[in-house]
């Protein structure tokens, strides 16, 4: 369907916003996506964008709806998979499994079809059928040495798999696989392989995180150099040479070091030696 010049500028612009913000901004995009769909709902486009802003939000009754309209409007199966997602969210994993059964399944291509093994692997596990889930999501594609997008996906869906079933070993080896097919972070496999090490990750900054302030307490009592010296501090020493400055005494105070330095051999500081000085280094 063709729309005038301006109201295509309007609803162009709007689905960008909605390309821009899915993923940090998601509310964001779900407006945006409501003002396109109001402005153009008899484009296909708009009607997918829709669905997915929805889908993010997990408004899946609304997400199904434009999906499903979006697919009348083009005739392509290429929705079934997060389709299949929504019927998940909303509470028919049956569904969901009636879907991953369906001829609509074979006209996806490759990447698809792994999406639908996604689908079909969640919904068994949402009825605690880990075994099946297990089942599901063994393919060629699973031990592939080559890397594609979906790699790391398919990857830790099946070690989360592996966990349902009690298999914790297998899932250990499948989740460090997840994590080196994980080139731009789109699951947690690191943290879940932690996790299974008995790792612990401690945010510092998180105000609810006690630290320890051992090391804080120790900074009254004394000093340690870097060489691992020990080096007393004594206040009432200095307390007492301040109190005698303050008292105007500070003249005798700056005499006692003089006197000191003489009986050492060094020389009171001049214009031509701003330095003290033993006196048998002098010229």
């Amino acid at each position: 369907m063709s729309l005038p010049k301006t109201l295509a500028e309007d609803v162009a612009k709007n689905l960008v916003m909605v390309a821009r913000l899915l993923d940090s901004e998601p509310e964001e995009a779900y407006a945006y996506s409501r003002v396109a769909l109001r402005l153009a709902s008899r484009v296909a486009a708009v009607r997918e964008a829709a669905g997915f802003a929805s889908y993010v939000t997990e408004r899946y009754s609304e997400a199904l709806t434009e999906f499903r309209a979006s697919r009348r409007m083009t005739g392509s199966a290429e929705l079934w998979p997060v389709m299949a997602d929504c019927e998940r969210g909303l509470g028919r994993p049956e569904r969901a499994l009636e879907m991953a059964g369906a001829p609509e399944v074979k006209q996806l291509d490759k990447a698809g079809q792994i999406e639908m093994r996604l689908v079909a692997a969640g919904a068994r596990s949402d009825m605690e059928q880990f075994d099946a889930a297990v089942v599901t999501l063994e393919c060629p594609e699973l031990g592939s040495h080559s890397v594609q997008p979906w790699t790391a996906r398919l990857r830790y869906a099946y070690a989360d798999a592996l966990i349902g079933a009690g298999r914790e070993d297998e899932a250990r080896d499948w989740f460090a696989k997840a994590v080196e097919a994980d080139q731009d972070g789109s699951t947690n496999a690191a943290e879940r392989l932690a996790q299974l090490d008995g790792i612990e990750f401690v945010d510092a900054l998180d105000p609810d995180v006690e630290v320890d302030d051992e090391d804080e307490d120790d900074e009254d009592e004394d000093d340690e150099d870097e060489t691992g010296i020990v080096v007393e501090v004594d206040d009432d020493g200095d307390a007492e040479d301040d109190a005698e400055f303050a008292q105007g005494d500070g003249e005798d105070y700056y005499e006692d070091d003089e006197e000191e330095d003489e009986e050492e051999g060094f020389s009171s500081p001049s214009a031509e030696r701003p330095f003290l000085e033993p006196e048998s280094d002098r010229d």
